[in-house]
């Protein structure tokens, strides 16, 4: 028998949105849970390289903001914005590889987590400096205004970050220049572990934006629908020449500041209150009580989110670190790579430097001992290279603490 909820015609979908792109929302959604629930387990296992900042609770804030974006559009995201990463193009895969390091990684090794850059897809790897990206993404804005290009920016901080001076003289520049960008503030209540009371007088961190002469505007970081409605309508004024807009979206970090934290200051009551607010839960009742997506739908995208990791993880799982010759590309022009030590060289000889070493230094030498232009594995005596090599270190030093002395 068919219930009278389930026989009752679909609402009318809220904001310009449609049937599937409401499914991509939870996909999204689900897709960043899923990753960071992979790489917790990862962690565990020691295979994760640095710390793991999880989104737990915050998935819809990220999600749906990112979502009022066009191809074009350039987003910095922050350490808990992976989903908005995801929405922009950013792979399960390469976010594997980066946690873990990997030679293949979009960092080649270098940078961890999601401290990387694809402009050509549309984001801008942050910096560990909180506020620092508000500046650096009002010049990127500056940069579409001069242009005469309608492109936006989107740049996220938290409500630590919003008590910085890089984010008062960066949002100061894009309101006096009117740029197209729009500032998103993440209010989970903590900046690591000092809540938000302690570090600012206001009750409502978008009441900050009178000072700067834009708009303020607020909504529930928890619910994915209200959260790309409030930051569409900044994105589209941004776009029509209207300049920035600070959207504060309130919402809960569930998790510590990262896997090592272990958030005893946090009162239980208020991490039970908000699990009861859990943004995907939400949005999943939502859509099947509204008749925008059916128990099956749900399930179809739950079992392509799981296939998407195992197939991305089975990837990477064994793939090699960076070579150690590689460490210095990207660092120093020339050279590119470094030069191997003599033990590590194939061939067992030594480098040039070492043998110049060897012909300064024999005549300090104690007598009989062998000149170490090459590599052999033992002296005449017996004594092995190191050894050797230690007899004449020992043998110079003493001669220059005998020379001092006299």
């Amino acid at each position: 028998m068919t219930s009278p909820a389930s026989a009752a015609p679909p609402q009318p979908i809220p904001a310009g949105l449609s049937r599937a792109q409401l499914h991509d929302l939870y996909y999204y959604m689900r897709l960043t849970r899923a990753l960071e629930e992979r790489l917790v387990g990862l962690h565990r296992q020691g295979k994760v390289v640095g710390g793991l900042f999880r989104s737990l609770g915050q998935e819809a804030d990220a999600v749906g903001s990112a979502f009022a974006l066009q191809a074009g559009d350039i987003l910095s995201p922050l350490i808990r914005n992976l989903g908005s990463m995801l929405v922009k193009g950013a792979t399960p895969l390469e976010v594997f590889r980066q946690y873990m390091a990997k030679a293949e990684s979009p960092t080649a090794g270098r940078e961890l987590n999601i401290h990387y850059n694809d402009l050509e897809r549309g984001f801008l790897g942050q910096v560990s400096p909180l506020g620092d990206m508000v500046p650096v993404m009002a010049g990127i804005a500056l940069d579409f205004k001069l242009r005469g290009v309608p492109q936006v920016g989107m740049v996220y901080v938290g409500d630590g970050a919003m008590s910085t001076g890089a984010f008062h003289e960066g949002i100061n520049f894009a309101a006096v220049q009117q740029l197209p960008l729009v500032i998103v503030c993440e209010n989970n209540g903590w900046a690591y572990s000092t809540p938000m009371r302690l570090q600012t007088a206001v009750k409502e961190l978008k009441d900050k934006a009178a000072g700067y002469g834009i708009p303020g505007v607020q909504a529930d970081g928890n619910d994915v629908l209200a959260t790309y409605a409030v930051t569409r309508a900044a994105v589209d004024r941004a776009r029509a020449g209207g300049g920035p807009t600070l959207v504060e979206l309130v919402t809960y970090r569930m998790k510590g500041h990262a896997e090592h934290d272990g958030q005893g200051y946090v009162p239980k009551a208020e991490l039970e209150a908000w699990a009861a607010k859990d943004p995907i839960a939400r949005f999943s009742e939502r859509l099947l009580g509204s008749g925008w997506a059916t128990p099956a739908d749900l399930r179809a995208l739950d079992a392509r989110v799981e296939a998407e990791l195992d197939a991305a993880l089975a990837q990477c799982l064994d793939e090699p670190f960076p070579d150690i010759s590689t460490a210095l590309t990207g660092v120093y022009a020339e050279p590119a790579a470094a030069e191997r030590e003599w033990y590590r060289d194939p061939s067992g000889r030594a480098p040039r430097r070492w043998c110049a070493w060897s012909r300064r230094s024999r005549r300090q030498r104690a007598p009989g001992l062998r000149s170490p232009t090459s590599r052999p594995s033992a002296t005449a005596s017996g004594r092995s290279w190191r050894a050797t090599r230690a007899s004449c270190f020992s043998a110079r030093t003493s001669a220059a603490w005998a020379g001092r002395s006299g």
